[in-house]
C-alpha cells in the first residue's frame, strides 16, 4: 500500500466518520474498505437507544460492500477521534476475519496518527466455518453409527 493510497482512504474513513449517528456515546468512527479493484465503500456508526441494534462503522463499510457484489478487500481504514488508536471491536474483528481476512488494516486518529495491522494480529485463533464443517461432519458420522 502506497503512502498515498493509505493518506486517502484514511481521509475517507474520515470524512465517512462525520456522518455517524451516536447521540448515546458521542463516538463517532469512520470506516472505508477497498477492494481489489479498487472500488471504495464507506461505512459509520450508527447508534440505537437499544444498544443491541447500534452498529459499527466496520461492519457497515463491509456489508455494503458486500451487497454490492464484492467479495476481494485489498485495505480497510478505521478511524475515531481518540489518542490512542482504536482497533476494531470483537464482533467487527469477526466479520473482518471471514470478509475481508487478506485486507491491511489501517487504524488512524485525528492527529494523524496511524498503524497497519493485520486480521490475525487482532483475532488470533479466529472462528469461521472450518468449525462448523467439522461438526457436521463428526454429526453425520455419530448418525451413521447411531443407524447402524
Amino acid at each position: 500500500m502506497s503512502d498515498e493510497s493509505l493518506q486517502e482512504l484514511i481521509q475517507t474513513a474520515q470524512s465517512a466518520r462525520l456522518q455517524s449517528i451516536a447521540p448515546f456515546s458521542n463516538f463517532l468512527v469512520g470506516d472505508a474498505v477497498k477492494t481489489d479493484e479498487g472500488n471504495v465503500y464507506t461505512g459509520c456508526n450508527v447508534e440505537s437507544a437499544s444498544y443491541g441494534l447500534t452498529v459499527c462503522a466496520e461492519r457497515v463499510a463491509i456489508w455494503k460492500a458486500l451487497s454490492e457484489g464484492e467479495r476481494h478487500f485489498a485495505e480497510l481504514a478505521i478511524v475515531a477521534d481518540t489518542e490512542s488508536l482504536t482497533p476494531p471491536c470483537g464482533t467487527c474483528r469477526q466479520i473482518i476475519w471471514e470478509f475481508a481476512k487478506n485486507a491491511t488494516i489501517v487504524l488512524g486518529n485525528l492527529r494523524g496518527e496511524t498503524q497497519i495491522v493485520s486480521i490475525k494480529e487482532l483475532l488470533p485463533r479466529a472462528f469461521d466455518a472450518r468449525f462448523l464443517s467439522s461438526a457436521a461432519k463428526a454429526l453425520t458420522k455419530d448418525s451413521a453409527k447411531e443407524s447402524s
